[in-house]
């Protein structure tokens, strides 16, 4: 992908509050103006051109369990794992286990409007109005710079009347290389999803479309999921027993201690199955 596919435009850039300069253990300096106009505090630091798959590499394969382990090997024991009613859409039951995920996250934010509901009108004029809503007040930007190793995290903000998610446009994220979804909203078109394939973890199903209920808020700024802070750029990984985000910061050294966890276990339960006479799948297969 191009790096200007990456970058934010400028008619992105003027929908979004602007991080101030990072702070680490110090009060931010702001000024007045700034907390006037509004200003993101959270200090983040996103390099947008760092290719997201030689860490991804150094994930797939591992468990949530693995990875929760190898957390409170370093001292991040019960964070970052979101609550449990974060669940997969579906799950596969053979040993390619396609209903894992491991990414890095691109996050979007959407916000319930405020904006009046229209009164009823002609089938014509409705779908117009339908697709300017999508189209001004509720595009999805961020597929704009989704790429191989990315995972959408969106944060609906505790809104269960809208799809965030459907057939079609979770089908255009996996073509440009988006490992799944992980969002705190409603999944719809659930039926022709897991036909596709496509790993979700949502909160709940159904749902109406974006019109008339949300906007956009924010993209590639810190949000909340399943009770957990996930920032642009940390490691997400699902499964079965749920989500997992480990910090940027120590993702490397948890996916180093994650894989020494993970061989003990599979050595250990390779053994069981020599002693049982059961046929060895992936998931007993040693680290290549």
């Amino acid at each position: 992908m191009k790096k200007s596919q990456w970058r934010i435009g400028l008619p992105l850039a003027s929908l979004l509050l602007v991080p101030v300069q990072a702070f680490q253990d110090s009060p931010p300096q702001l000024t007045d103006d700034q907390l006037r106009k509004g200003t993101a505090i959270y200090p983040l630091q996103l390099n947008a051109e760092e290719d997201p798959m030689p860490l991804v590499r150094q994930y797939e394969g591992l468990r949530v369990t693995d990875v929760l382990d190898a957390m409170q090997a370093i001292g991040l024991q019960d964070i970052g794992i979101m609550d449990k009613t974060i669940r997969p859409l579906w799950r596969d039951t053979t040993d390619k286990l396609t209903h894992r995920i491991c990414g890095v996250a691109v996050t979007y934010q959407y916000l319930p409007t405020n904006k009046p509901q229209p009164a009823k009108m002609p089938y014509e004029e409705f779908r117009k109005w339908h697709s300017h809503w999508y189209q001004t007040y509720a595009p999805e930007m961020f597929s704009r710079v989704l790429r191989p190793g990315t995972v959408v995290v969106i944060d609906a903000q505790g809104i269960e009347d809208t799809g965030f998610v459907g057939s079609n446009n979770a089908l255009g994220w996996k073509s440009k290389g988006a490992a799944g979804v992980i969002t705190n909203g409603s999944c719809r078109d659930t039926d022709e999803i897991i036909l596709e394939k496509i790993p979700v973890y949502s909160k709940y199903q159904g749902g109406g479309t974006r019109p008339g209920r949300i906007e956009a808020g924010s993209i590639n700024l810190p949000v909340t999921v399943g009770g957990v802070l996930v920032r642009p750029g940390d490691m997400v990984v699902a499964d079965g027993d749920g989500v997992v985000v480990v910090p940027r910061e120590q993702a490397k050294e948890v996916a180093r201690i994650a894989w020494d966890i993970a061989q003990g276990d599979k050595k250990g339960r390779r053994s069981l199955y020599d002693r049982m006479g059961m046929p060895t799948d992936s998931t007993v297969k040693e680290q290549p």
